[in-house]
């Protein structure tokens, strides 16, 4: 491909075949007939590159009832990512947002000193039989910005950048990858991307970032002789060159980025490297210090009693 870096391991090197450092199985949770299952943090690791929380939400099909209503709730020193496969969800905050996402788009919400936010299911949709498949996942803010004012950024399915070649297409929904870069901002080097592959096509995966990981989302992939199914985080070994070939179709996530500076504390919904700036931010939630969201102002998320 003209887009992509042969970067197969060297056959019968047993060192460039070597190179999944950590899996992981997200464990699940069942919120009343939708499945959440966390990849990150785990016991195993925090951070990938600055993704320090990982959800994968459904597949789940509701007829009728049940389905996301998220109240209002806060969040410092991170960003939230949220990127759909299928279904639709609303999205307000306190900055006055407000509007929908849906599959291929990305609402990328940058909480930095504080912001609120709720994600609901319109009536209309569920009034409906209907489907909802997706991942959310929080980046940390490195030291420097985790006290940068708020801020959302919606990017349309159209303006993210799509490669495509011979059964293999990449969708970058942040930072760059094969010459490609997605429009969003970020606040430190973050890498990414929504990858299908037809059976039989092999992928090379760039690693010019120091940590990077494959979150496999439907289909069986086969790396240096082993293979995985759907639903784990496989995090790979720094400057390793990857190739991923797909046993059947095969969907998965590439994500990565620089090393976060230092570890984190993660308090409910709540990102910082001070334990202090957390500590301010349950007195501040619990009186009430922080903005309202316009048009979903009635309820909110009590502090969580522990």
């Amino acid at each position: 491909m003209t887009w992509m870096p042969d970067l197969d391991p060297t056959p019968g090197d047993a060192k460039s075949c070597d190179m999944i450092d950590t899996i992981i199985v997200p464990r699940a949770r069942d919120l009343g007939g939708f499945e959440v299952r966390r990849a990150l943090p785990s016991p195993k690791r925090q951070m990938i590159g600055p993704f320090i929380f990982f959800d994968q939400m459904g597949p789940a099909e509701f007829l009728h009832t049940g389905g996301i209503d998220v109240r209002p709730h806060p969040h410092i020193g991170l960003a939230t990512v949220t990127y759909l496969f299928e279904g639709e969800i609303h999205h307000r905050d306190s900055l006055g947002s407000d509007l929908p996402i849906r599959p291929g788009e990305l609402n990328w919400m940058t909480a930095g000193s504080g912001i609120v936010h709720s994600e609901r299911e319109d009536p209309e949709q569920k009034a409906r039989a209907r489907k909802l498949f997706g991942i959310q996942s929080w980046v940390a803010l490195p030291k420097h910005a985790e006290e940068t004012a708020p801020a959302f950024e919606h990017v349309g399915k159209s303006d993210l950048p799509v490669l495509t070649d011979q059964g293999a297409t990449v969708r970058v929904i942040a930072g760059e990858i094969y010459g490609a870069r997605s429009p969003v901002k970020t606040a430190s080097e973050t890498i990414y991307a929504d990858v299908t592959l037809e059976d039989g096509r092999r992928l090379p995966v760039d690693a010019t970032h120091e940590e990077r990981a494959i979150y496999t989302v439907g289909g069986t992939i086969e790396i240096a002789g082993d293979t995985f199914e759907e639903g784990q985080l496989l995090v790979f070994k720094p400057g390793d060159a990857i190739t991923v070939t797909a046993r059947g179709p095969a969907r998965f996530l590439i994500l990565g980025g620089e090393p976060m500076d230092g570890p984190r504390h993660i308090w409910w919904n709540f990102v910082s490297s001070s334990k202090e700036r957390i500590d301010q931010a349950k007195e501040d939630w619990k009186q009430m210090r922080f903005d309202t969201v316009p048009g979903d102002a009635e309820e909110f998320i009590p502090l969580p009693g522990r």
